[in-house]
């Protein structure tokens, strides 16, 4: 060895980097900084290139990474860019979970719940991807196999999966615990089932009705009944026939039937079949949970089922 290298002992070492002797040494054995030489009696004695490499592991081990993998850095097996895109996506999934966890201890906190509940939830909240999606998948499949529904609309509900943000609130939290326990309901699917079946019966009666004309009435129907909310109009005054003709009236266009007494009776048993508060509610939770806005068609068809009801 060159003797005008200057070595540095273990002592000199920790005094320059503020790192314990323990430390060094430590790391010395796993071979992230070997020495580069021995006194007469053994001591360890380290060349000057150990201050970087003292530097180097000492912020690799402050970020997380393992004392195997800076080894394999410091040999050049693997580049810090290399580590650095994985651990970044490692901590980037730690972050979720944390925030996540978090989101939890607030909704328990909130609601009391017992250690049981709170099991659940944190189990519910750690789903993957793939796992809420087969949740949903299982629930379309169980309440519509074996009935003609439109593609377009099991489609929709395929594509609607929950996704929890990284960093839930508590109503998101809730509203995804809600949600497994609604579509896990044996009598909620029945009541999604005879809802679906009621419509393909209706549709069998009247024909499938163009979509921009049936987008066209469900705006209307959503705007006028609640400009007539707005406005304080009850359903069953006065007020609130000129509102109940022109939607009627226009629905009759859309499926192809003569207004009257029969139409009409018509409409209030569909209306009645397609506005399951449960239904509404799923989607409300839907909403909640992927922050998209909340579903107004429930209030609309309540009214106007209402007003057809006292007329």
């Amino acid at each position: 060895m060159d003797g005008d290298t200057p070595l540095h002992s273990i002592g000199a070492l920790a005094r320059l980097t503020g790192l314990t002797v323990k430390t060094i040494r430590f790391w010395s054995d796993a071979g992230v900084v070997p020495p580069a030489g021995r006194t007469p009696a053994g001591y360890r004695l380290y060349g000057p290139d150990a201050l970087a490499r003292l530097g180097m592991v000492r912020t690799l081990r402050e970020l997380g990474v393992r004392l195997a993998v800076i080894r394999q850095v410091l040999e050049r097996e693997v580049t810090v860019a290399e580590v650095a895109a994985v651990h970044a996506e490692a901590l980037d999934a730690q972050i979720r979970m944390l925030r996540l966890r978090r989101a939890v201890l607030g909704v328990v906190a909130g609601r009391g719940s017992t250690p049981e509940e709170m099991e659940l939830m944190h189990k519910l909240v750690t789903l993957s991807d793939q796992e809420r999606r087969r949740l949903i998948n299982e629930f379309v499949d169980s309440a519509f196999e074996g009935l003609d529904v439109d593609p377009g609309f099991l489609v929709t509900l395929r594509n609607s999966v929950p996704e929890l943000p990284d960093d839930p609130t508590p109503a998101q939290i809730d509203a995804w615990v809600e949600l497994v326990e609604l579509v896990q309901d044996d009598d909620f699917r029945a009541g999604m089932r005879r809802a679906a079946a009621d419509q393909i019966a209706a549709l069998e009666e009247v024909g499938q009705p163009d979509q921009e004309a049936a987008k066209r009435f469900a705006t209307a129907l959503r705007e006028r009944t609640a400009a007539a909310r707005e406005a304080g109009i009850e359903p069953d005054s006065q007020a609130a026939r000129p509102v109940v003709e022109e939607l009627v009236r226009q629905c009759a266009r859309l499926t192809g039937r003569a207004d009257g007494p029969e139409f009409r009776e018509w409409l209030l048993r569909r209306l009645k079949a397609g506005n399951d508060s449960r239904y509404e509610h799923y989607w409300r939770l839907i909403s909640v949970i992927n922050g998209w806005p909340a579903p107004d068609m429930g209030p609309a068809v309540a009214w106007l089922a209402a007003a057809l009801r006292a007329a």
